[in-house]
């Protein structure tokens, strides 16, 4: 394979010498006709001894083919070099290795052309490896998360095959079973969500609805949540209509006030406002407890990415993923801030 690739290398070395190489030819030559002519034709005055003259001219012609020749096979590398860089790095990331960086060198890097280039490729590479980062980090802990209630049901189902239990401890096993695996369905149907997602281009199904309502029945459908942190609920708004995909504006809020119970500190508050604007509606879902570090920031809408790093918490890292897609299906927006034991989610909708 090398061996074919140098050949191709050469081959094209051989091609952008051979074009170079015509163009001087062809230059040479017209500048020799040009001279002949002329100097047959009297325009230009020679010398009594024309022979000679039209001799020279012609030695003049074949050692200007010399030293273009020489030329051409000397500096026709130099151009190919950047190409030749830029292919061999390709080939490096296309193999896997994605701590390639592209460099052509102080000279031709001075070149704006070049320049943007090497920022292009480079910054691609640089996204390439932290998605393969967050993607094997995302493997080793969707195992695990996913490990842990199939032990747990397959342990419980044993201990109930068993028998030998009281009334009460079968109920509890069976809820234990019963929870484990709606974890288990939410995880596999939250992966299948994403993937849909990203292969949907093109918004369909919406329709005018009540925004408000809407937001009510998803903090009523998370009810056993909040009230087992004895959370203070603060829902601050007017009623607003929108147009939009009804189902898939409802996964962003169940979302959303999803992580703001599960990092809100017990007693905490979860506050909805919902602000409209000319064009636009703004709905914010804060909450008081956990803040996320500024670094962290930028990174928390990446399918797979965690802001605990020992999983600690309870996730995987998709749910504010289809939260950024869904709004990027409707023309919106989602901004966070973060700081004094409050944190603040911001969607900017179209109306």
């Amino acid at each position: 394979m090398k061996g074919i690739e140098r050949n191709q290398r050469l081959a094209l070395t051989i091609l952008f010498s051979a074009v170079v190489f015509c163009f001087i030819i062809a230059t040479m030559i017209v500048a020799g006709a040009v001279i002949i002519f002329l100097l047959h034709k009297g325009i230009l005055k020679q010398a009594n001894d024309g022979p000679r003259v039209d001799r020279l001219i012609i030695n003049i012609i074949i050692a200007s083919l010399l030293l273009g020749s020489v030329l051409t096979a000397v500096t026709s590398r130099i151009p190919l070099k950047p190409v030749n860089s830029f292919i061999n790095a390709m080939n490096r990331l296309a193999s896997g290795d994605y701590k390639t960086r592209l460099h052509f060198g102080k000279y031709f890097e001075r070149h704006p052309t070049a320049r943007e280039l090497t920022e292009s490729f480079n910054h691609m590479a640089e996204e390439l490896e932290k998605t393969e980062m967050l993607r094997a980090d995302f493997i080793n802990n969707f195992s695990h998360e996913f490990k842990t209630p199939i032990v747990s049901i397959a342990g419980f189902a044993k201990l109930l095959k068993h028998g030998n239990l009281t009334e009460e401890q079968k109920l509890e096993y069976i809820n234990i079973i019963e929870e484990e695996s709606v974890r288990l369905a939410t995880m596999a149907t939250n992966v299948l969500k994403l993937t849909k997602l990203e292969n949907q281009s093109i918004l369909t199904g919406a329709s005018e609805f009540n925004l408000s309502e809407q937001i009510r029945n998803c903090v009523l459908l998370l009810e056993n949540k909040w009230t087992k942190k004895d959370i203070d609920l603060d829902l601050t708004f007017d009623e607003h209509t929108v147009y939009a995909n009804e189902e898939m504006l409802k996964e962003v809020w169940i979302n959303l006030l999803d992580n703001a119970i599960k990092y809100s500190d017990v007693g905490g508050t979860v506050r909805i406002d919902i602000t409209e604007m000319e064009n636009r509606l703004l709905v914010s879902i804060s909450d008081t407890g956990e803040e996320i570090p500024e670094e962290a920031r930028e990174h928390i809408f990446r399918k797979f990415y965690q802001v605990d790093e020992s999983h600690s918490s309870p996730g995987n890292g998709i749910g504010l993923a289809i939260v950024k897609k869904i709004l990027d299906l409707h023309g919106g927006d989602i901004t966070v801030s973060s700081g004094n034991r409050k944190t603040v989610f911001t969607v900017s909708l179209p109306k």
